[in-house]
């Protein structure tokens, strides 16, 4: 079964959102892909081996936790030729990289194999150079474990029973062989260490929270996209506490039959249109204010930037150039209800990314 709706607004149809909601295959047998659009679990029936080109098939396991003041990228990748588990802390507010650590391998990529699903019971567990981790998901929990040499990592989150995420499938125009699917799951409390010899920096559930960007795609040489995401504590109108939270991707592939673009209330996803922002920050407006509005009013944001956390990896015939924001949020979010959820100084990033991979 799925659902396809389109947002009406302004005299005009804006774009579509297919829904699914049973399990779906993603490919037929030949490897084309045959579904497109999102659900809030994952649904979909990734069999790796029937991609095309495998050497152009990346798969990754992302989680990035932040307190607004330091932040740690935690992740595993394979991208077919090789791939990586690296662990990073920064500082926020000096913009300095305090750690960071990495093991690459090059080849042995059919070695060090991800689920197939990111959003059910799981586990990733390895030993890569000199580096040991683990990633477990549990029902209502994720634990997160790295060491290499002096540097020790140990994280735990909590998640609400059934706590809805947004996954997306997305084609590739005239290529039937090339997808984009990821899970981004937030609004996970969590707590736990980054331990660099002596030193240790402590990170508490009353202020971090962690977002899983989960990814496995075969995509074009070329690409570029933005991704904004965050979560925070807000308290009604009766002094209750929610968890709200958002995810804005968008420049990724054919996005006619959904939109990565969703507010999380409380473990339950509010599905709106699409986003943009109003004003394009390359090549020197990333500290400028950036006004994020979707097609239907619902998404209505200012990020005030306080840092610019820019990388540019560059490698033979590699490239990605990232600029990946942090700053305080204000504005409004409307839920499925027409509830009007008003936003202030809210942290959350939001990233400008070109790729050539």
């Amino acid at each position: 079964m799925d659902r396809t709706y389109v947002s009406w607004m302004d005299g005009k149809w804006k774009s579509a959102q297919k829904e699914y909601t049973e399990k779906t295959p993603m490919f037929d047998d030949k490897g084309n892909l045959i579904a497109a659009g999102w659900a809030r679990h994952d649904v979909f029936d990734y069999k790796r081996d029937l991609v095309q080109n495998k050497k152009r098939r990346k798969e990754w396991d992302f989680y990035q936790l932040s307190n607004g003041r330091y932040m740690v990228q935690l992740s595993f990748a394979n991208i077919s030729i090789g791939g990586y588990v690296s662990a990073v802390l920064v500082d926020l507010q000096s913009g300095k990289v305090v750690n960071s650590k990495m093991s690459p391998f090059i080849g042995g990529a059919d070695k060090y194999i991800l689920p197939p699903k990111g959003d059910v019971v799981n586990n990733v567990k390895g030993h890569l150079g000199k580096a040991d981790f683990e990633f477990d998901t549990k029902e209502t929990s994720r634990t997160l474990y790295f060491k290499m040499g002096d540097v020790e990592l140990n994280f735990s989150m909590d998640m609400f029973e059934n706590h809805e995420n947004i996954t997306t499938l997305l084609p590739f125009e005239n290529l039937p062989g090339k997808y984009f699917m990821t899970i981004k799951q937030n609004c996970m409390p969590c707590e736990g260490t980054y331990k660099i010899g002596a030193d240790i920096y402590e990170f508490s559930k009353e202020d971090t929270f962690c977002v899983l960007d989960w990814g496995r795609v075969n995509t074009p040489y070329k690409m570029v996209w933005y991704w904004g995401n965050g979560s925070a504590y807000i308290t009604d109108d009766e002094g209750k506490k929610h968890i709200v939270g958002f995810e804005i991707t968008w420049g990724i592939g054919d996005e006619s039959n959904a939109t990565e673009t969703c507010i999380f209330y409380d473990g339950k996803a509010h599905k709106f249109g699409a986003v943009d922002v109003e004003v394009f920050p390359k090549p020197d407006k990333y500290m400028e204010p950036w006004h994020f509005v979707s097609e239907d009013g619902r998404f209505d944001m200012t990020m005030t930037p306080f840092y610019d956390h820019h990388s540019d990896l560059n490698v033979l015939a590699m490239r990605m150039n990232s600029h990946q924001v942090h700053g305080k949020w204000n504005g409004t979010m409307t839920l499925d209800d027409s509830t009007k959820l008003e936003i202030k100084d809210m942290y959350a990033f939001c990233e400008y990314v070109e790729n050539r991979w």
